[in-house]
């Protein structure tokens, strides 16, 4: 059976980006285009349209293609709602239900870090792995589950969401009403909070690693407790998972003591005294998510 061409589209917080791919997964275009997250519901359906439809239009007449979209929430499988989204616009809304009737066709919708999981499994630094825990760290946290090259969603779509693991009830509050969850902890948000409840300032996260790196108190003791948090997060997971690799995404993963000092915290969290599971820097950077998407769609 001949392959179809695929087009992926990565709804962020900032940006939409779109890709067209061909049957060999060969990369022929590719667009971007400010969110229109600010300007309502109507607007993002509005602009995910528009793009799928300019792809389209570059390919044979007649050709076979998918849709796919990635998106910071989950739709419901029961109600076919968005819920969880960090642009709150979609909350409650039939997203998928909208796009399909508008473009005439089925469209895969999956969260946006099951996206990120999927091109590093096809693509990046977790191709060959059975078992692949995919973690974004960014302004969230957020995470994918790839067994043998499919990306589990689970009944509830919410396979992979580490980052609304409590792991300190007396901690602080998160948007999902728990309190402690790991997004809390390891989350460039989370760690900017911390720092400014610690000591007044509003320091940005690239100033916290800065100073740190520098040897400001201040920033070295929120730091270590960075690396500390991420290492029991990632420790307890590996000795729920037991993962072949896991992959670290978003801005937060291009911290380089993460791969050294951040291992040997992990090592001393998980249940195993000789960890061997790699945890591996991405490899396709901010083009996962928007060819993860071209990946999953229908």
């Amino acid at each position: 059976m001949n392959e179809p061409f695929r087009i992926g589209i990565d709804l962020g917080g900032t940006k939409i980006e779109s890709v067209l791919l061909a049957p060999d997964g060969a990369e022929l275009s590719r667009r971007r285009v400010p969110s229109a997250a600010g300007e309502g519901y109507g607007a993002v359906v509005s602009a995910l349209h528009t793009l799928v439809i300019a792809a389209a239009a570059e390919l044979p007449a007649g050709a076979a293609y998918t849709v796919g979209v990635g998106i910071p929430g989950s739709v419901d499988a029961v109600t076919g709602l968005v819920r969880n989204a960090n642009s709150t616009c979609l909350i409650g809304n039939p997203l998928q239900h909208d796009l399909e009737t508008l473009l005439g066709r089925p469209v895969g919708v999956r969260n946006d870090a099951d996206c990120f999981t999927m091109a590093e499994c096809r693509m990046g630094a977790g191709r060959g792995y059975g078992l692949v825990f995919g973690v974004i760290m960014g302004t969230g946290c957020g995470g994918g589950l790839c067994i043998d090259g499919t990306v589990r969603e689970g009944p509830h779509r919410i396979a992979g969401e580490w980052g609304h693991l409590s792991v300190d009830p007396a901690g602080a509050p998160c948007y999902c009403g728990n309190r402690g969850c790991v997004e809390t902890k390891i989350s460039g948000s989370g760690v900017e909070r911390a720092f400014r409840e610690a000591y007044g300032d509003p320091l940005a996260m690239a100033e916290i690693v800065a100073g740190a790196r520098s040897g400001e108190p201040r920033c070295a003791a929120v730091f270590e407790r960075f690396l500390d948090d991420f290492g029991r997060a990632l420790g307890g997971l590996i000795s729920i998972l037991d993962p072949d690799a896991v992959v670290l995404g978003g801005g937060l993963s291009n911290i380089d003591e993460l791969y050294a000092r951040g291992v040997e915290r992990v090592r001393h969290h998980a249940f195993h005294d000789d960890l061997r599971t790699p945890i591996l820097r991405n490899l396709l950077g901010d083009s996962a998510g928007v060819l993860g998407a071209a990946w999953i769609g229908r």
